[in-house]
């Protein structure tokens, strides 16, 4: 099966804090273009990972769970050095974050030449918390710029910031990947950090001026609004679940976008930009429900594409 969606990233595992004042966490495999990945994998698309993996114990159930899930994974590259990991707490509002990333695996990759993605490949996913380390992140940005006029790129800066070492020279990294992508998926926690106290319309209409064809700013449980050159935003609610967990919720919606953008036959920047309304409408559906599935279990699990259809389908027979 060959490649159609291309993720480049970081590989972590998160430890998640249970219930109770003991010190116990449960272990997820975890990544936000990891997770997209197995998204996209999980919702019928042909996936490849790029990224680097430690050799230790954590690496080998991270490249496990890759291989599992149907993922391409030729083009990831293996070191000595130690996996990345994370310890995440939930709160009422969002989930807090602790990163041990100095020197892993993931962190050091900065393949020379860059790698070569397969002629098949349509979508390159990149962002997140590779951009925060060097050599990793000026190595993504450039992976990005050279797929230019071969496939479709996605920008997800999806900040965590107690990474951010440096405001301004993340925001500044962030500006330059926004500008080498066609499509810019955010969530408002994102835009909060990057321009505090701007309108989100305006931002949105900033950064379509940056080179994005479209722009997509996600808000939780309240949805997400569609950004595109001389159109009306267009706003997507999720349907109703009893949410269990909101890791990996918006890395679902992300890859949702792609692998339902592929099926509407979008495989260069003028047909996303020439795509009608009513095609973005099942499109946004599509993500969101997808988004909403994987929020009603433990951990990024995203559902699989008979669970999305399903959904889809019930909540047209209301």
């Amino acid at each position: 099966m060959s490649m159609r969606i291309a993720f480049v990233g970081e590989a972590l595992i998160d430890f998640t804090a249970q219930p109770g004042p003991d010190l116990q966490f449960q272990g997820h495999v975890g990544g936000a273009l990891l997770n997209g990945a197995v998204a996209a994998a999980r919702l019928g698309a042909p996936v490849g990972y790029l990224t680097q993996l430690s050799t230790d114990l954590f690496g080998e159930r991270l490249l496990a769970h890759l291989e599992a899930n149907g993922i391409d994974t030729g083009l990831v590259l293996r070191s000595s050095a130690p996996s990345t990991l994370a310890f995440v707490e939930r709160t009422p509002q969002t989930n807090r974050y602790a990163f041990y990333m100095r020197g892993t695996a993931d962190v050091l990759w900065a393949p020379d030449p860059l790698p070569v993605l397969p002629a098949s490949c349509r979508w390159l996913h990149y962002g997140s918390n590779l951009l925060t380390r060097e050599p990793s992140g000026q190595r993504v940005l450039d992976f990005a710029r050279a797929q230019r006029g071969r496939l479709l790129r996605v920008f997800d800066p999806n900040a965590r910031p107690s990474l951010v070492e440096d405001l301004p020279a993340w925001r500044a990294r962030c500006a330059e990947c926004i500008a080498a992508c066609e499509l810019l998926k955010l969530s408002d926690e994102d835009c909060a950090l990057l321009a505090p106290g701007q309108p989100l319309d305006a931002l949105a209409q900033a950064w379509l001026q940056a080179g994005p064809r479209a722009v997509l700013i996600t808000r939780g449980a309240e949805g997400a609004t569609l950004y595109r050159r001389g159109q009306p935003p267009r706003a997507v609610r999720p349907p109703p679940v009893q949410v269990v967990d909101t890791i990996g919720a918006g890395d679902t919606f992300g890859a949702g976008l792609s692998v339902a953008l592929l099926d509407q036959g979008v495989q260069d920047a003028d047909a996303l930009a020439a795509l009608p309304d009513a095609a973005w409408a099942a499109v946004l559906r599509f993500a969101a429900t997808a988004a909403a599935l994987n929020c009603a279990r433990e951990g990024a699990d995203p559902p699989p594409r008979a669970a999305v259809e399903a959904l889809q389908a019930q909540a047209t027979l209301r």
